[in-house]
């Protein structure tokens, strides 16, 4: 989509991510609030790409943008990545996925396999971009977030070995294409 689109599409956007954040009211209209904030920051960056799937309604998204060395920088993420995915930023090869957001019943609709449809967003991001890897944060305590990418296919940019620093306030993961 293009950023005039995706600014069309705000408030069905932020209706999307209400409904799937699980809470009540109040929950909603702040966690609306914080996530249309962050996808207007990154929706300004270079490279930024949104993709939408739909039936009779918007039943997912998914977003990000190129990692680039001397690009804007994703807050936290600079001070996380490893030394290979410094050269994979470098190179132009990894893409940052800022959020997939996915109606519940959707999302854990056949979570491990490839027709999953969170699955089919984020590797659409990847290809489109030609991104060898994608690599995502996520809030230390955010357990339903980490238990749902994971389920999705994310993992520890180094297997067997802790990711982050136990201080670090998010965790790094990445998404092989």
């Amino acid at each position: 989509m293009t950023r005039c689109q995706v600014a069309d599409r705000l408030v069905e956007l932020g209706d999307l991510y209400a409904e799937s954040s699980g809470g009540g009211p109040w929950q909603w209209n702040e966690g609306r609030g914080l996530y249309l904030r962050r996808l207007a920051t990154d929706l300004r960056r270079p490279g930024f790409a949104l993709l939408i799937a739909e039936a009779t309604t918007l039943t997912g998204c998914a977003y990000g943008f190129p990692v680039c060395d001397d690009g804007p920088r994703w807050r936290g993420l600079d001070r996380c990545l490893t030394p290979a995915l410094r050269r994979l930023a470098v190179s132009g090869s990894l893409f940052a996925v800022s959020a997939i957001v996915v109606r519940p019943s959707v999302g854990a609709q056949h979570a491990g396999h490839d027709w999953n449809l969170a699955r089919r967003l984020q590797r659409r991001l990847l290809t489109d971009h030609d991104a060898a890897l994608g690599v995502t944060l996520v809030a230390r305590g955010d357990v339903q977030t980490l238990r749902a990418l994971r389920s999705w296919g994310w993992r520890s940019p180094v297997p067997g070995a802790r990711a982050t620093p136990r201080h670090a306030p998010c965790r790094v993961l990445v998404l092989d294409r």
